[in-house]
């Protein structure tokens, strides 16, 4: 007859088979490091979007301001090299219905999205996202190559403009060092990866 049983030592613990046929550690062994690895992969191959809520935010370029807004999101689009079209649509849809913003007629927090508060939002292409050090030294391999990222970012803000205002979409100048200018309000900053489920538990699209 055939059992596992534990067998605990000094600094780890394992499972023992009487008849050396339950080689358990050595599954949990490689089941972890397939999880590990492919939870790597999962977090790193999607568009990454970092929002700020702000009270106003600007882009300057050589010293001069190119974009500005007051009140509302400030966001940092990072493009993975392999992004398509159904990640720019789910960081938009999300961008533009997250509940970031109180209610001052119900006096609710978190409940309106920038477009109910009719607030800006400034759109900034930044490759450093998708960062990975080696050593000491970024590396930024993953990052969507510049001939293809900048229309694709283009599309991005177009996207946007068309799912809101587009005077209230403002963005800065792609691959150009800008300075970022914000006064984060809170502070408020969320990390957003197109590659999480846009589906609940029951199949229905969020909103």
């Amino acid at each position: 007859m055939n059992y596992c049983c534990l067998s605990t030592l000094p600094s780890w613990t394992t499972l023992r088979s009487v008849n050396s046929h339950c080689h358990a550690p050595a599954a949990a062994a490689t089941a972890t490091g397939s999880f590990a690895t492919n939870r790597t992969r999962f977090q790193i191959r999607a568009m990454r979007a970092v929002v700020q809520r702000v009270t106003s935010a600007s882009v300057e370029v050589e010293g001069r301001v190119v974009s500005d807004i007051g009140p509302g999101l400030l966001v940092f689009v990072g493009l993975h090299e392999s992004d398509t079209d159904s990640d720019a649509d789910y960081i938009c849809r999300k961008v533009l219905n997250m509940r970031l913003f109180p209610n001052e007629t119900t006096g609710r927090g978190w409940d309106q999205n920038v477009m109910q508060k009719n607030y800006g939002v400034l759109l900034v292409s930044q490759f450093t996202l998708y960062g990975i050090l080696k050593g000491n030294k970024p590396d930024f391999h993953v990052a969507m190559p510049p001939q293809k990222a900048k229309p694709f970012y283009d599309s991005l803000v177009e996207k946007f403009r068309k799912s809101y205002r587009p005077d209230a979409i403002k963005d800065g100048v792609f691959g150009a060092m800008m300075k970022v200018n914000l006064a984060n309000d809170g502070p408020i900053t969320m990390q957003l990866d197109s590659l999480q489920s846009s589906k609940n538990a029951n199949g229905a699209e969020e909103p």
